[in-house]
C-alpha cells in the first residue's frame, strides 16, 4: 500500500480554500505560476520585506506603505521575485482600492502570481489554516520517514535480501524504483514490472537525467559510505511532492548503505546478473521481456552474437575475472547444483567458438558446457538451459571420458539423454534393478570400479591406472561385479544395460 506524502499545498490550493474564496480573490498576474508549492504564509507590509524570506512564502501585504510609489511598487515585486515568494496577495482596500497597474506589470514580466482580494479578509484567519495543514504535512512527513525507516531495518535484522528492500521501497513510493552503479548500470528494480520494462526501455538515455527531472518525479539518492560514491537509488515517477519524494529516497539510501556494509557475498552486481539468467533458465518470463533488463545491466544486445556457457564447481567471480582479463562482455551468475552459468555477448564478426574455446583454457582443468552460438536473444533461454544439461550431464564423469574444453550436447550422447529422462519412475525402477546386487551390498568401491569399467569403453588397463590397482586385482572386483550383478560384462548387450542403469542412478543421486 502507497503511503506517500500528500502534495505540497500549491498557490492554486491555498486560493481554492474555503476562508480565501470568502475575500473574493482574484489573479491579475503569474496566472501560469499558481502550482507554485507554498512553504509557509508571510504577513508583511515592510517594501524590503524580500530579505526576510528563504523561498516558497505566500506574502500577504495591504501594501500600505507602497501607495502612491511606482518605482516602490514594481521594486517591492521585483525583491519578492529574487527571494523566490511563491506569490504575493494584496488585500484591496484604502492604499489601493484597484490592482495596482505598477505591480501587475512587474509581476507579470517576473512570472510572479499577484492576487488581489476585492473583499475585507483577516489575514489571521489564512495564514492559520495554512500553517494548521503545513504543520500537519509536517508531523505525515516525520512519521513517513520513520515508518520506512522501521520496515528497512526490521528487514535488514531479518537478512533480508536487496530484493526485498526494494519490494518495500516500491510499496511505499508507488512507483519503480531502480538501484545503479556510477555507470548508470542498472543492479536491482522493484514496483509493478510493465512499468519497470517501461523504464528500463530506454534506461541508457534518462538515467543521464534522472538528476534534473525532480520535477516530473524523478527522485534519486546518492548511495556510498567510507568517502566513497558507489551508486545511486532512483524513484521513477514519483507521484508524490517532491519532498516527501526526496524523504523516501533518503531513508530507503540509508538503509540501502547499512544492507551493503553489513552483506556478505553474493554482491548486488552478481545478485543482478543472478536474477536475469536465473529468469532466463527458467523461462517463466519470455526473454522479450527480459531484453530491458539486459540492456539496462550494461550486457550489449543489438546485433549480437550470444553463447551460452555453463562450468561445474568454480567459482563466479573467478569466472568474472576470466571474462575481464579476455575483454569479453557477458554476464555470470551461479545457479542451482553448482554449475555458473555465463553468457558471452559477442560481435557478429567475432569467431564465437574460438573465444569460447579460449575462455575454456584459460581456465585450465575446468570442463566449460556450451550450447553454441545464438544469433537470436529469444534463444538465449534454451541455450542457456541446453548448457546447463550438458553440464549436468558430464558431472561425476571425472577423467573417465576424454572430453574436449568446450562440451557440446554431441560429445555426451547417452550420457546426456539419460540425465534428461532420470526423474522418469520407469527409468527409476530399471536402475534399481539391474544394480540392485551391488546396491544392497552398498559397496561404493565396486560401484565406482564399474563407472570407471563402463565410461572407458570395458578398458581394463584404463580402469586399472585411473584406480591404482594392478590388473589382477582389477579382474577379481570385475569378477565380483559380475557375481553380485548375475550379468556378463563381456556381453555387450548386458554391458550396455547395467551402464545405462549406472547413468540413471548416478543421475538421480546427483
Amino acid at each position: 500500500m502507497t503511503t506517500t506524502l500528500e502534495p505540497a499545498l500549491s498557490v492554486r490550493q491555498v486560493l481554492s480554500l474555503e476562508r480565501v474564496l470568502a475575500g473574493e480573490p482574484e489573479v491579475v498576474a503569474g496566472a501560469g505560476q499558481l502550482d507554485r508549492p507554498v512553504r509557509w504564509v508571510h504577513v508583511a507590509e515592510a517594501p524590503d520585506v524580500g530579505v526576510m524570506l528563504s523561498g516558497g512564502e505566500m506574502v500577504l501585504t495591504t501594501g500600505v506603505l507602497l501607495a502612491g510609489d511606482d518605482s516602490a511598487q514594481a521594486e517591492y515585486i521585483h525583491s519578492l521575485y529574487r527571494a523566490e515568494a511563491a506569490a504575493v496577495v494584496l488585500g484591496l482596500g484604502r492604499a489601493f482600492p484597484t490592482p495596482p497597474d505598477a505591480m501587475r506589470r512587474a509581476a507579470e514580466r517576473c512570472g510572479l502570481p499577484l492576487v488581489v482580494l476585492h473583499r475585507p479578509f483577516p489575514f489571521a484567519e489564512l495564514t492559520e489554516e495554512v500553517q494548521s495543514r503545513l504543520v500537519r504535512r509536517k508531523f505525515a512527513a516525520v512519521s513517513l520517514s520513520e515508518a520506512v525507516r522501521t520496515a528497512l531495518t526490521g528487514l535488514i535484522t531479518a537478512g533480508a535480501p536487496l530484493q526485498r528492500l526494494l519490494d518495500e521501497v516500491a510499496q511505499h513510493s508507488g512507483c519503480p524504483v531502480v538501484v545503479t552503479n556510477l555507470a548508470h548500470r542498472v543492479l536491482a528494480t522493484a514496483g509493478e514490472r510493465p512499468a519497470v520494462d517501461d523504464v528500463l526501455r530506454d534506461w541508457e538515455r534518462i538515467a543521464r537525467q534522472a538528476g534534473g527531472r525532480e520535477g516530473d518525479g524523478w527522485i534519486r539518492a546518492e548511495l556510498g559510505g567510507r568517502g566513497e560514491r558507489w551508486g545511486q537509488i532512483v524513484l521513477c515517477g514519483h507521484r508524490g511532492d517532491t519532498a516527501g519524494g526526496r524523504l523516501l529516497a533518503d531513508r530507503a539510501a540509508e538503509a540501502l548503505v547499512l544492507h551493503r556494509m553489513l552483506g556478505a557475498a553474493p554482491t548486488w552486481e552478481e545478485q543482478s546478473a543472478q536474477s536475469l539468467l536465473t529468469d532466463l533458465v527458467s523461462g517463466v518470463v519470455p526473454a522479450r521481456q527480459l531484453l530491458p533488463r539486459a540492456r539496462a545491466a550494461g550486457l550489449p544486445v543489438n546485433r549480437r552474437t550470444f553463447v551460452p556457457l555453463a562450468v561445474r564447481d568454480r567459482d563466479p567471480g573467478e569466472l568474472e575475472r576470466t571474462l575481464r582479463l579476455l575483454g569479453l562482455p557477458g554476464l555470470v551468475a551461479e545457479l542451482a547444483d553448482g554449475i555458473t552459468a555465463v553468457l558471452l555477448s559477442l560481435a557478429r564478426d567475432q569467431d564465437a567458438d574460438a573465444l569460447a574455446a579460449h575462455f575454456a583454457a584459460r581456465l585450465g582443468s575446468a570442463v566449460v558446457a556450451s550450447a553454441g552460438p545464438r544469433g537470436s536473444w529469444e534463444d538465449v533461454p534454451a541455450g542457456l538451459r541446453e548448457a546447463r544439461h550438458v553440464a549436468d550431464a558430464v558431472d561425476g564423469a571425472g577423467d573417465a571420458l576424454d572430453l574436449p574444453g568446450v562440451v557440446r550436447l554431441r560429445d555426451v550422447h547417452l550420457r546426456g539423454l539419460v540425465r534428461l529422462l532420470r526423474d522418469d519412475p520407469h527409468v527409476q525402477a530399471f536402475a534399481e534393478r539391474e544394480l540392485d546386487g551391488l546396491l544392497r551390498a552398498a559397496d561404493d568401491d565396486l560401484l565406482a570400479v564399474l563407472r570407471t569399467y563402463l565410461a572407458t569403453g570395458r578398458n581394463k588397463s584404463r580402469t586399472a591406472q585411473l584406480h591404482h590397482v594392478s590388473r589382477p586385482a582389477l579382474y577379481r572386483r570385475l569378477e565380483a561385479i559380475q557375481t553380485r550383478l548375475g550379468v556378463d560384462l563381456d556381453d555387450f548387450e548386458q554391458a550396455a544395460s547395467v551402464h545405462i542403469a549406472l547413468l540413471a542412478h548416478d543421475a538421480q543421486q546427483r
